[in-house]
């Protein structure tokens, strides 16, 4: 019997109804809001915890959840399923095996391996699992069973919100389930590009290949300290081959995502922009960034601030139709665009109002199709409510866009440093629009961030064989 029925009540189960072999489970994954909690409420500030800069100097090499953290869930369990409301903690013992990583689901069960009648106790077996089927903590629990059904509504919590990456751990949720994608990383010989592959693969998301110099490659993992013993690496003799190699992987269908290691972005892009050997398509190729700012309801996609600097019209409407592609891959079956320009009346002697019309336009005609798009309209008005009403707005759009189309690479560029820098917002980036999702990375990049952009390729390219959708033909 569940904890809680559907309709919001909270159920235990008495002494007499539980048998030996009887369990209960629940899964919860690991984010840095929940460390930040722990931290919080616990007063245990361990620098492993809650300080990146001194995690990666560990034998860990990133943030790491509490050990009592785990112990928790199984206390969560006991109280609220397995006997669930009126049990009494008797006692508890746990080892620990190896450590919870950001990002990490954890499966918590409890068995019941033993009943005592006369003083209604029961003994259970505790079992904490991650994604990957390994026992990370174990142990028994001693509890005094409840005697007496009870059945009441849930307790509602009061909701708490840190500045914390929440949007990017639901983009790793989304990507629980697809099938890992064949990533070729492009010339990985630092310490950053190991561990954002390593972890990525470990999370079920990618199979990497690791394309650049093997010497150097196996140095960068000794030096982090990094076992890539069962990662296939693919020898070049420097970048520039490590870029052409990885592309001809791509069409060679040997992978089908590029990932940007220890090398300049055009380096890599300029072989994925060669005609003849090159990745291009149909579409124009634009950068995104799904971004989780804090003050914002859901998440926010950003385009586009790193590949085309002043864009037309037509390009523009290939970068409207990437984003929209993303925002589906990602649940949001009809997203809203806001088309940005410092107004949000049409003026001739402002490109952008034209442009940002003729797209509304051609969303009209079926030129651009997916999404809900209106424009021009101001920043304020496209993410503010208040700020729309206070202008008469009436549009479907504005106050609640979940995309940003800025009219330039100048202008989108400084909207994400403001938001990462002034609101404490973080992004995970990925290119669209060539035959596959490229994700471009920086060494300033956490190990979440990079997990979530290649989550986003996966996504992307789970939803394009789904739809039967991604751009094939060549220009």
């Amino acid at each position: 019997m569940p904890a809680t029925s559907d309709d919001g009540l909270i159920e235990n189960r008495t002494f007499d109804e539980i048998r030996i072999g009887d369990q209960a489970c629940l899964e919860k994954r690991l984010t840095m809001e929940d460390i930040k909690l722990f931290a919080i409420m616990s007063g245990d500030v361990n620098p492993a915890h809650v300080d990146d800069d001194f995690a990666r100097s560990t034998r860990f090499q990133e943030v790491i959840a509490h050990g009592m953290w785990g112990g928790a869930l199984i206390s969560t369990v006991l109280g609220t399923q397995l006997p669930g409301p009126g049990t009494i903690y008797m006692g508890q013992t746990l080892s620990f095996h190896a450590p919870v990583n950001l990002g990490d689901v954890l499966k918590v069960c409890v068995r019941v391996t033993a009943k005592d009648e006369a003083k209604k106790q029961l003994d259970l077996e505790c079992r904490c699992e991650n994604q990957k089927g390994k026992v990370v903590i174990d142990g028994q629990a001693h509890v005094l069973a409840p005697t007496e059904k009870i059945r009441r509504p849930r307790t509602a919590m009061p909701e708490v919100r840190l500045a914390e990456r929440g949007r990017l751990h639901e983009i790793l949720s989304a990507a629980d389930h697809p099938e890992p994608i064949v990533m070729a990383v492009v010339h990985p010989v630092d310490r950053e590009s190991l561990l954002g592959a390593v972890a990525a693969a470990e999370h079920g998301l990618i199979v990497p290949l690791l394309v650049g110099p093997a010497g150097k490659i196996r140095a960068a993992a000794d030096a982090a300290e990094v076992d890539i013993r069962d990662i296939e690496v693919i020898d070049t003799p420097h970048s520039h081959a490590a870029a052409e190699k990885a592309v001809a992987l791509v069409r060679e269908g040997r992978a089908a995502s590029l990932m940007k290691g220890a090398l300049h972005t055009d380096e890599l892009m300029r072989e994925v922009f060669k005609r003849e050997s090159g990745l291009r398509t149909e579409r124009c190729i634009s950068h995104v960034m799904a971004f989780d700012v804090p003050t914002y309801p859901r998440p926010l996609f950003i385009t586009d601030a790193a590949i085309n600097i002043y864009p037309t019209l037509a390009h523009k409407r290939d970068i409207v139709q990437n984003v929209i592609e993303l925002a589906q891959a990602l649940g949001n079956a009809d997203p809203k665009v806001a088309i940005l320009s410092a107004v949000e009346t049409i003026n001739p002697k402002i490109t952008s109002t034209l442009d940002a019309a003729a797209l509304c336009k051609m969303a009209e005609r079926g030129q651009i199709t997916g999404g809900t798009l209106d424009g021009p309209l101001a920043f304020d008005n496209a993410v503010s409510e208040a700020a729309a009403e206070a202008k008469h707005i009436v549009s479907p759009v504005a106050g609640k866009a979940d995309i940003l189309v800025a009219p330039d690479l100048e202008a989108a560029n400084m909207l994400m440093k403001q938001l990462t820098y002034l609101a404490d917002a973080t992004g995970a980036g990925i290119v669209l629009g060539a035959r596959v999702p490229i994700v471009l990375t920086s060494r300033a990049d956490e190990a979440i961030t990079r997990m979530a952009s290649c989550a986003l390729a996966l996504l992307l390219a789970d939803h394009q064989q789904r739809q039967g959708a991604a751009p094939q033909q060549e220009r």
